[in-house]
């Protein structure tokens, strides 16, 4: 396992490395010796953020932790991605072929987690067509930070959203 570390808006100090290594050490039982992980450091609004990627064949493991201290951070970043991990590791299918960043001891244990995904409500509504701005109101409305619409222009399904900072996102298919 191979940790990539860098720094947006902080230098990334000798400590804040072993800190990591450290703690993402202890998840090396679940990899091969070729994975790459990436670990960035960031500070936004006095704010520390931690966010860890993990590519993989066919998907990928992602946890971000924030919080007003760098090492508090990092320290909470291993459990979210074990938790993903153990995610994962349900959802794969062709063991031999989906799991190649995965060492061979984690996918045969047989550990029973409680991770399992329960849907326990299903919505149903009408998408009459509307543009994207038109779309962010009705979010607004409803109080929410996402809306999936039907687009007027396109006809295609879209998903507007509302960011940290107070701005709009838009989600739409790629043709």
């Amino acid at each position: 396992m191979r940790i990539s570390t860098y720094g947006k808006n902080i230098n990334v100090t000798q400590g804040m490395k072993k800190a990591v290594e450290e703690k993402l050490g202890k998840l090396e039982c679940y990899f091969t010796e070729d994975t790459e992980i990436h670990v960035t450091f960031s500070v936004e609004n006095g704010y520390k953020k931690v966010e860890v990627t993990v590519p993989m064949k066919g998907s990928t493991i992602r946890a971000e932790e924030v919080s007003e201290d760098m090492y508090a951070s990092i320290d909470m970043i291993e459990d979210t991605i074990e938790r993903q991990l153990r995610r994962y590791k349900k959802k794969l299918i062709d063991k031999k072929q989906s799991a190649v960043s995965l060492s061979q001891a984690f996918i045969e244990d047989d550990w029973d987690y409680d991770d399992e995904i329960k849907i326990v409500k299903t919505k149903t509504f009408d998408m009459k067509p509307m543009d994207p701005e038109e779309a962010c109101v009705q979010m607004e409305l409803l109080g929410h930070n996402f809306f999936v619409f039907r687009n007027a222009e396109t006809e295609e399904i879209n998903v507007v959203y509302k960011r940290k900072n107070n701005t709009y996102g838009l989600i739409e298919p790629e043709n």
